[in-house]
């Protein structure tokens, strides 16, 4: 399972790319803004992206808007990962294409098992 791990802080990435790696079907790339995302689902066609909501520049939304807007990225699951977790937050980003949301700060020894569930994999 090829998963993208997309959040503009360094740190960030590097746990979830650590978290995700602890399970050995689960192939991890990174991308630190919302143009590098798109450019790299493009090319390394993902099988599920985790998105940061809040990013300077290209935020999540805008990022997800760019994703489906391409032929090539159109139907790659998405996954939020927000601490903007309300109800009413959770169901808007669902109706912009989200397939789940995952709260911040995740869990990373339950990382892996949450993605693989919402990835079909």
């Amino acid at each position: 399972m090829r998963v993208l791990y997309v959040d503009d802080e360094p740190d960030i990435r590097e746990i979830a790319r650590l978290a995700l790696s602890l399970d050995a079907g689960i192939e991890v790339e990174t991308a630190g803004s919302g143009a590098e995302a798109v450019w790299r689902a493009g090319e390394w066609r993902p099988d599920i992206i985790l998105l940061d909501v809040m990013m300077p520049e290209m935020d999540g939304p805008t990022t997800l808007a760019a994703l489906r807007a391409d032929a090539q990225t159109a139907n790659i699951p998405v996954v939020f990962i927000t601490a903007r977790t309300q109800a009413q937050e959770v169901e808007t980003f669902k109706r912009l294409g989200a397939v789940s949301v995952i709260p911040k700060p995740f869990d990373p020894m339950a990382l892996a098992a949450q993605v693989r569930s919402l990835g079909g994999a």
